[in-house]
């Protein structure tokens, strides 16, 4: 692929707008801070990769979060096969950092305890849902009617809760 740096920069532009997608991501599909770090890597390279066929059909961010989604979940699968092999990633795309520290506040903590106990389509659903989709929005991403999307959210929600019941944590 032949890339010029215009279109590296509007790239790079358009991720930073939406580093938020990363960060959300990372942390609903990783658990340690060497996973997430790993994972927003993962996904910068394949949002590189596919830019290309990026045809402006529909807005950055929910190209963004559609790749980082299935990017979580195929990286996943293939770590739990994988034994330490190491993609290079780009050196010069590095992401500004986010000024915020998870550890500071306890129920964000709980919750994405409570999180990383869904499966794959539940932690989408959430993260889709954090992003202030709508249930139309969310059944089109996973393709689900927006019924079925409308009644797995409210199935997830209380899930999330029954976790958070058992694991004694009180808001």
């Amino acid at each position: 692929m032949i890339v010029s740096n215009q279109t590296e920069t509007t790239f790079l532009k358009l991720v930073n707008q939406h580093k938020g997608i990363l960060y959300k991501a990372s942390r609903i599909y990783a658990d340690s801070i060497e996973d997430r770090e790993d994972l927003q890597q993962e996904i910068l390279i394949q949002l590189w990769k596919s830019y290309q066929n990026f045809k402006g059909n529909s807005e950055f961010s929910t190209w963004m979060y559609r790749v980082a989604i299935n990017t979580a979940i195929t990286y996943l699968k293939k770590e739990k096969q994988r034994t330490n092999t190491y993609t290079d990633a780009p050196h010069h795309f590095e992401v500004q950092q986010e000024d915020y520290n998870p550890a500071k506040d306890k129920q964000l903590e709980v919750f994405y305890y409570a999180v990383q106990e869904l499966n794959a389509v539940e932690k989408a659903i959430i993260f889709y849902f954090m992003e202030g989709m709508s249930h139309k929005e969310i059944g089109s991403n996973l393709g689900l009617s927006e019924g079925n999307a409308r009644v797995k959210l409210n199935r997830t929600k209380e899930k999330i809760q029954q976790i958070i019941k058992k694991s004694g944590y009180e808001f």
